[in-house]
């Protein structure tokens, strides 16, 4: 793990980022020393998923501090940067909670900031760890695995979630095959999950997201692992859009269907997911392609860039505590677990 391309790093007064964009075909580096050019950076996808928003709006604050103090910036104009980084993506909990994390932190300065961005990098990384154990002891046989968008290192601090319980089964000689959804509009799977499959050496195969329900209806799946963006208390969960209709299959198929995130996607103040915002995306990702139209000039996009699986579809959550029984009636909100109340 230590070898393997990180998707942000600190380096003292900049963020380092991977252009997610520009995979697979090419690994190549940003380095993001003002607000607006991260507010980008994430509004772009150059850096995302919900655990590696969570650190970078946390370093957002310190790239705030830094540049607040290059260009004298009032106290109004700081507080207005620190929450267009906050707001920069409404779906995903970890951005507001890494800003919100660190922000009492802003009198002491920016190196005090930086200093805590640190500890939730390294809290998500040994969080990644721990549910890709809990969530491979859950499953614990060979399986053929469909998973959904990416939710591997790119999206995180380093190893992944739901990739991290498939790199996990992968390193017990588990895991028989991996289907990876491709994700449109943006082909998360085919370009990022794919990618580090490849990387890994773990046996998958990139099939079109309108193929996943009939795949796991023909018996090709044994289990369904997903991310999240942001978990209600209740259960139910937003994830990439899709992803409900890949619970649903599971669900007449009778597989498990599992979400792995830590619980810094969990939102207990969210009760369910009718109060989860979903982000709507700009209509070109859907109307056109590497900037040719594909369909009528007068057609217009409906572009949702999540969807809310009930709690009722999912059968576990793997998180860095261990698995919750979602179908057996375990949710966030009962969880018994120290700290997690």
């Amino acid at each position: 793990m230590a070898d393997e391309p990180r998707a942000l790093a600190w380096t003292g007064e900049a963020l380092r980022l991977i252009d997610q964009t520009l995979l697979p075909t090419r690994l190549a580096y940003v380095e993001v020393r003002e607000v607006g050019a991260l507010v980008t950076a994430i509004q772009r996808l150059v850096v995302r998923g919900a655990p590696a928003l969570g650190a970078a709006g946390a370093y957002g604050v310190a790239i705030a501090l830094h540049q607040a103090s290059r260009e004298n910036w009032s106290e109004q104009t700081l507080r207005e940067a620190i929450n267009s980084i906050r707001s920069a993506r409404p779906t995903a909990v970890n951005l507001a909670y890494g800003v919100d994390r660190v922000s009492p932190l802003i009198e002491a300065g920016a190196g005090a900031v930086a200093a805590e961005a640190d500890r939730i990098l390294q809290e998500d990384i040994a969080a990644n760890l721990a549910i890709g154990r809990h969530g491979a002891d859950w499953i614990g046989r060979p399986v053929r695995i469909l998973t959904h968008c990416n939710a591997g290192a790119l999206a995180t601090c380093g190893w992944g979630t739901a990739l991290g319980v498939v790199r996990e089964l992968h390193s017990r000689g588990l895991v028989e095959h991996v289907y990876v959804d491709e994700t449109r509009p943006l082909l998360q799977g085919a370009r990022l999950t794919a990618w580090e499959l490849d990387q890994a050496q773990i046996p998958y195969q990139v099939q079109a997201d309108a193929a996943a329900a009939s795949t796991i209806l023909r018996g090709l799946v044994d289990v369904a692992i997903v991310g999240a963006d942001r978990i209600a208390a209740n259960g139910d969960t937003a994830n990439k859009i899709g992803s409900v209709g890949v619970a649903l299959a599971c669900g007449e198929a009778g597989i498990p269907f599992m979400v792995a995130a830590p619980w810094t996607t969990i939102d207990l103040e969210t009760k369910t997911g009718a109060e989860i915002t979903i982000e709507q995306r700009d209509g070109g990702e859907i109307l056109t392609w590497q900037g040719i139209r594909t369909t009528p000039e007068a057609a217009r996009a409906f572009n949702p860039a999540f969807d809310v699986t009930p709690a009722r579809l999912i059968t576990a959550l793997a998180t860095e505590t261990g698995v919750l029984s979602i179908a057996d009636g375990q949710t966030p909100d009962n969880a018994v677990w120290p700290g997690h109340r």
